[in-house]
């Protein structure tokens, strides 16, 4: 099979579509896909630079989510059938022709929706899920604030928050990705380039009762103070860097919460696990998708020879939501 192989570490050049040698035979419990597009991932972007090594024993192959239509099943799947259209969250291998990847992690491709355009939505699907309702507990009435609106994970937060009856700030570096997250449903708009988050937020509300923060160290110390009383921090990135003084006093006098979650490691099965969050995604979020409350955001979608110019615009300010990689 054809699948994006690294010459390397390093820029977008190191990637190449090139012949690999074919998958197992799925074992217990495990299917294989045939791919019909893979969803373009900031880690895979770390990942091909060298700083961001998959989990042990999952495919070295780039690619954290993908749909299509399963090819082959293994022993004892009993919810999945040959020619199903579907989607998956994955720990790596979404850059091939074919993936292999445990049932538990495969949801079907919500109705009305393209088969391609359905890779855009495990990877930000569960991630929002598990950390804004899972660990956070977002509900109705809260104020979430989401660094990063424009892209793939904060173009669906702020959807399902509004859907869940809640209010959304959130932080861009243009006029027309605010503009883009105005639409969605986001009613605090703040150009972080132009303006003090903390600023603007403090300007109209008490503090944020839930954050989703991709920045990590740069943003630690302006997310405690926008924080409400008895407000969550959840960090899911850190493109601000990894290391930053924490005034611990400032946290107590809110009764605040730091959370830092990761995705791809979390277990397959148990609590927390990936299997866990598939469940609440089938059950909760997939209506919301079906009947057009929440749809996924493309910005672009590219054949995948072209996975180079794939993550140079994942890369770049103009992306909003998602970049696919279509496999003919």
């Amino acid at each position: 099979m054809y699948a994006v192989t690294l010459d390397g570490f390093g820029e977008p050049e190191v990637m190449k579509w090139a012949q690999v040698p074919d998958l197992p035979a799925p074992g217990p419990g495990e299917v294989v896909i045939e791919v019909a597009a893979a969803g373009v991932n900031r880690a895979d972007l770390l990942q091909r630079q060298g700083f961001y090594p998959p989990p042990p024993g999952a495919s070295e192959t780039l690619g954290l989510e993908c749909s299509g239509v399963i090819a082959a099943i293994g022993p004892g799947v009993r919810d999945w059938h040959i020619g199903d259209k579907v989607c998956a969250l994955l720990s790596g291998g979404g850059y091939a022709e074919r993936v292999l990847v445990p049932e538990t992690q495969v949801l079907p491709v919500p109705q009305h929706l393209d088969v391609a355009a359905a890779a855009a939505l495990p990877e930000v699907a569960a991630t929002v899920w598990s950390n804004l309702v899972m660990t956070a507990g977002l509900h109705s009435g809260h104020l979430l604030l989401i660094h990063g609106g424009g892209s793939g994970i904060g173009t669906h937060a702020i959807q399902v928050a509004r859907a869940l009856g809640a209010r959304v700030a959130v932080t861009a570096g243009s006029a027309e990705k605010l503009e883009r997250c105005r639409e969605l449903g986001a009613t605090v708009l703040i150009n972080y380039r132009e303006h003090d988050f903390v600023t603007v937020l403090h300007s109209e509300y008490p503090g944020a009762d839930i954050i989703l923060d991709n920045m990590g160290a740069a943003y630690l110390e302006r997310n405690v103070q926008a924080l409400a009383e008895d407000g969550h921090l959840v960090i899911i990135g850190m493109q601000g860097g990894v290391r930053a003084e924490l005034n611990i006093a400032a946290l107590l006098g809110k009764r605040g919460s730091i959370h830092a979650t990761n995705l791809r490691r979390r277990p397959e099965h148990g609590k927390g696990s990936k299997a866990e969050i598939i469940t609440e995604l089938r059950r909760h979020v997939w209506p919301l998708i079906s009947d057009g409350t929440i749809v996924p955001v493309v910005s672009a979608e590219l054949p995948i020879t072209d996975v180079a110019q794939a993550h140079r615009l994942l890369d770049g300010p103009d992306t909003v939501g998602k970049v696919l990689l279509r496999i003919d």
